[in-house]
């Protein structure tokens, strides 16, 4: 069976914002990934992501280092057109990435402006997993208390989002992938610290 680019991209989308609405839960995307004919060098969830938020209207660039194959597949499947990094709507951290440009992806992505917040980036980056990784507490809007996540990445990233997202409404909306096509979001508004053994 073939993904339905109108059926199954909604469901997908709605477990995204189901995720944003929610921080800390995990979206399976495991029966659209089934129908996916698989696009090499990204997760299903990955490029299920790609298929719902990218088309003609929005830009994104890809942070790989097979970066201009993987940018012409996502631009020849989905019309959006790849930009420099500074001016992404969407920019797509895949797996092979180096930690210098991974890092450098969250440091120069945009964060909007006060008069036009919603400029922003949102970043899409593939994790080695959403379990069995560094404990995270999260706090915040859609979040009663506390919750708790676990996302399998090695580079440093926590203390650069804080800080790119210090300046409320302005901010990165990071959504996470991993190969078992499960999906973790982390709007700005989320609080996010290391939990101490």
């Amino acid at each position: 069976m073939m993904l339905d680019m109108v059926h199954d991209i909604q469901t997908a989308y709605r477990k995204l914002i189901d995720s944003m609405s929610k921080p800390g839960t995990i979206s399976d995307l495991s029966e659209e990934a089934g129908k996916l004919e698989q696009l090499e060098g990204y997760l299903p969830a990955t490029y299920i992501a790609a298929r719902m938020l990218l088309d003609t209207e929005v830009t994104f660039k890809v942070v790989s280092k097979r970066e201009k194959e993987m940018a012409l597949a996502l631009s020849q499947s989905t019309y959006a057109k790849e930009v420099e990094l500074e001016e992404a709507d969407f920019i797509f951290i895949l797996s092979d990435a180096e930690p210098s440009d991974f890092i450098g992806a969250l440091q120069s992505a945009k964060i909007g402006e006060l008069q036009d917040p919603h400029s922003s980036a949102t970043i899409i980056i593939e994790t080695a997993g959403l379990s069995g990784g560094t404990m995270l507490l999260l706090s915040g809007p859609g979040i009663q208390t506390t919750a708790k996540a676990e996302i399998q990445v090695t580079y440093d990233w926590i203390d650069i989002r804080a800080e790119r997202n210090i300046e409320f409404p302005l901010g990165l909306d990071l959504i996470f992938t991993d190969s078992s096509h499960r999906m973790l979001a982390l709007p700005r508004t989320t609080q996010v610290m290391k939990e101490e053994v």
